[in-house]
């Protein structure tokens, strides 16, 4: 099949010769041929020229040598032999020459010149060989014409016996030096060299394939080619472009279906044919064959070579009827799959009737010339419909070479290694996530650990962490839990957060975009791991029994839940485990599986819109904080007086108020401030990058720097970052700067650290008072503390005694001050001046000051 042919071509050597053919009548005159498969030689019947093409013929070595002009340059390069004879094309018509090889007595016309507009002066002579035995283009010719079908190779490659040379019995490309020594000795070879080019292998056993002629039962696809390209327009593809593109292309040029094939075994084509008159019957069912053969068993093995076994009788001269020797092309079971699922027509026509088209299929790129292509085929054939509603078409999984996997090639991935060592969940969330399904991919096993450790790590954590608290807290999940409207902002946030994601995978799913829906639900995890569970960790544990405490277990519950049925199509295993542990052992009249559940529907009143824009705002304003603290290098344990915020709108700094408790925790900052000029805090300057914009703008360079200086600096900057680029007056003229032409400058002032973001900035007073400093070491003492816990392997809800050594009069004043707050946070009951033989003792550095400090369990 010419789909199984375009998986297999390689780039390969052949021979190419040129040869001269004895024109007739024309002493001493050849028609220069070319061909790159010598083996087609003894079965030419004729040689093809272009029709408009411009043929000379040529006085070389004594000899008239006739070939397309444009051609003589590659052929005879310097040398420039006289021309003697020019003609068009069409000219050379009806010539005829004298055989190479005998061919052997036939009927029709053979051995002269047709015109053909296949034939191009690219490469060659401009003479083409037509053996109609070996090639469409030369099996149509000859069609066209009534040539001879000259086939002196067998179906097994290898030339028969009757051929009367030395190469009978030779596969035929073993047999090509024979015949270009056999040209040569004749002295009808001109030219011998090899030419590289793309050759189709069998894309199975990898060896070269021959095109050759063979009798075949057809289905006339091009009777039905219109109504297949109308059903094509009708079917949702994705990639669209595949419609009108690849699949739209291969209908336009629709050519009849070859459906035979021979094998041992297949599906037979039941057609019998009688031994005495001819006559054809094609079989339609069991029941019929019963009917017309003898002796046909109940199970019947409806396979060859079985079924050859059975015989009918002829209705036409009561003969006898044998089944063809051919199979069914495999494609046609494959595209008969919508109706054969149901034995339709013998049953479940209403099934039937229900079920087409399908609402989608799935496959490689490859199957527009295969699957896809019979499936619409049969489904126009049958029923004059589409035969699917949807085709998501796949692109192909490459190695991690980068070429298309092979066992040949040693570049295959074994699946085993994969789902023994990284699992199935993970294999499918990457195949999921990595890129859309319809573009090509290379497989890196090394790209499975980043959805392990993004993904799945990261959700299960999750589920550990509410897992070991609610177990420590004893918490009953299923009590009724305070209404949504009761419960704290971050519960509302991750809710609506939620049920906006339900929507958003529901609407990529529905829309074919596999790749959309488990990305949302990833950056959904990411946002539950380190916004809501991190900033409600105190909820869980510390926190007094209360409705508080009650509404952040529901509300984590219900989350991690409806996420597990979310991920159930992507990663199965793993929302099953969940599910099943967190449904499944409390409540024993649940689905016993996240399988067997609905699919999650959003609740529109737990969506919140305004609620989401203000925490991503507020989140942004947070980051830009969190790098003020990474540019100054106080950590986020140290407590800082000052978070000041500019540049920011009426309802933006409301956002922030309304969620200022957010701001102060993470940022660990006491205050809030707004303020509207950054003059105070730090310098914003703008410089052009001369090594840029001298070869754009010459000498306006030093006006533009001029205009710069002088400008409102934030107010550009802006410009810059919102739309790429800036418009700027100076001498009379207007620039259009990129960012890639101005050197953006922030210069700090004493005391403040800034990072600014197109119109809004954010500072960090970072001047420590006394009492900041005692706070900060109060922190670092709970964060070295609770380190030693886990160093030490203390149970998260283990009581400890503490030990505190130091010469710090800070440290000790820190924890003098701070007692109950350390104590609190590291579950510490009792505080002794000397540690146990069986303590956990190490030394510490607190902020650079010295300590040493002791652990053991109650």
């Amino acid at each position: 099949a010419s789909h199984e042919v375009a998986l297999g071509y390689q780039e390969v050597a052949d021979p190419s010769i040129f040869v001269r053919f004895p024109l007739k009548n024309r002493e001493n005159t050849y028609l220069l041929v070319w061909t790159t498969t010598p083996w087609t030689l003894p079965s030419n019947v004729a040689v093809a020229v272009g029709e408009d093409y411009e043929y000379v013929a040529v006085e070389h070595n004594g000899q008239h040598l006739i070939l397309a002009k444009a051609c003589m340059s590659s052929l005879f390069g310097d040398e420039s032999p006289q021309i003697v004879e020019t003609y068009k094309g069409r000219d050379l018509r009806n010539w005829e020459y004298e055989p190479l090889f005998d061919s052997g007595q036939h009927p029709e016309k053979s051995h002269y010149i047709v015109a053909a507009d296949f034939v191009t002066t690219t490469e060659g002579s401009g003479l083409v060989h037509i053996a109609p035995a070996f090639g469409q283009d030369d099996y149509e010719i000859g069609q066209k014409y009534n040539m001879p079908l000259v086939q002196w190779v067998g179906a097994d490659g290898r030339f028969v016996s009757a051929v009367k040379e030395p190469w009978a019995g030779d596969y035929v490309k073993d047999a090509d030096p024979k015949i270009i020594e056999n040209l040569e000795g004749r002295g009808l070879l001109f030219k011998a060299t090899e030419y590289t080019h793309q050759y189709p292998f069998c894309w199975r056993c990898d060896n070269p394939l021959l095109y050759y002629a063979r009798e075949s039962w057809f289905i006339r696809t091009t009777a039905i080619r219109d109504q297949m390209l109308q059903h094509n327009r009708e079917i949702n593809w994705y990639p669209e472009h595949i419609k009108e593109g690849r699949f739209g292309n291969w209908l336009e040029n629709n050519i009849d279906w070859g459906l035979s094939r021979e094998r041992y075994w297949g599906t037979p084509l039941p057609v019998w044919i009688c031994d005495a008159c001819g006559h054809q019957h094609c079989v339609g069912s069991i029941a019929e064959l019963k009917e017309l053969g003898a002796d046909v068993p109940d199970d019947i093995e409806l396979h060859r070579p079985y079924v050859d076994a059975v015989v009918l009788t002829c209705a036409e001269c009561n003969g006898t009827l044998r089944r063809v020797q051919d199979v069914i092309d495999c494609w046609f079971d494959s595209g008969c799959a919508h109706t054969a699922q149901w034995h339709y027509p013998f049953e479940n026509k209403e099934m039937l009737e229900q079920a087409y088209p399908p609402d989608f299929i799935s496959e490689a790129i490859d199957q527009t010339r295969g699957w896809f292509y019979s499936l619409l085929v049969t489904g126009t054939l049958l029923y004059d419909k589409p035969a699917y509603k949807n085709c998501l078409c796949l692109e192909l999984i490459m190695g991690p070479d980068g070429q298309k996997m092979s066992k040949s090639r040693g570049n295959t991935v074994d699946p085993w290694t994969i789902l023994d060592t990284q699992g199935a969940d993970a294999m499918r969330w990457y195949m999921f996530t990595a890129t859309t399904p319809w573009t090509p991919r290379t497989f890196k096993p090394e790209g499975i650990d980043e959805a392990l450790k993004k993904f799945m790590g990261t959700l299960h954590n999750v589920y550990s962490f509410f897992v070991m608290y609610a177990n420590l807290e004893q918490v009953d999940v299923l009590q009724e839990a305070p209404p949504v409207a009761e419960r704290s902002v971050v519960d509302k946030w991750i809710l609506s957060r939620l049920h906006t994601l339900i929507d958003d995978v529901r609407a990529n799913m529905e829309n074919y975009h596999l790749t959309n829906a488990p990305r949302a639900i990833e950056a959904f995890v990411d946002d539950l791991s380190n916004w809501y569970v991190r900033r409600s960790r105190d909820r869980f544990w510390g926190a007094e029994a209360g409705s508080d405490k009650q509404a952040a277990y529901a509300t984590l519950y219900e989350v991690l839940v409806t996420v597990a049925k979310l991920a159930a199509p992507f990663t199965p295993f793993l929302s099953d485990e969940l599910y099943r542990n967190l449904v499944c052992s409390l409540d024993s009249s649940a689905p016993p599986s996240v399988h067997l559940t609905e699919y999650p529907v959003a609740d529109a009143a737990l969506k919140d819109t305004q609620l989401e824009t203000d925490m991503h705002f507020t989140r942004d304003v947070i980051s830009m904080g969190h790098a003020a603290r990474n540019r100054s290098g106080i950590k986020t344990r140290q407590p800082l007086a000052e978070f000041i915020l500019g540049g920011l709108s009426a309802g933006e700094k409301e956002t922030v108020i309304r969620l200022a408790a957010l701001v102060h925790d993470e940022l660990n900052v006491k205050d809030l401030v707004f303020t509207e000029g950054l003059d105070a805090f730090a310098q914003v300057t703008l410089k052009p990058n001369f090594r840029v914009l001298g070869p754009k703008y010459g000498k306006g360079v030093q006006a533009i720097a001029k205009a710069l200086a002088t400008a409102d600096a934030m107010r550009l900057k802006a410009d810059l970052e919102t739309a790429g680029s800036l418009q700027i007056e100076a001498s009379g003229e207007t620039y259009t700067l990129e960012q890639s032409d101005i050197d953006v400058q922030t210069q700090h002032r004493e005391g403040f650290f800034v990072e600014v973001d197109a119109r809004k900035f954010v500072v960090l007073s970072t001047e420590l008072t006394h009492a900041l400093t005692l706070e900060g070491l109060a922190r670092e003492l709970v964060n070295k503390i609770q380190n030693m816990r886990k160093d030490a392997d203390f149970n998260v809800a283990d009581r400890i005694k503490l030990s505190l050594e130091t010469p710090s009069s800070l440290v000790e004043e820190a924890f003098q001050v701070h007692q109950d707050y350390i104590l609190r946070e590291t579950l510490t009951t009792d505080v002794v001046a000397s540690p146990s033989g069986d303590a956990f003792t190490v030394d510490q550095k607190l902020n650079g000051e010295p300590a040493t400090l002791s652990v053991e369990q109650v």
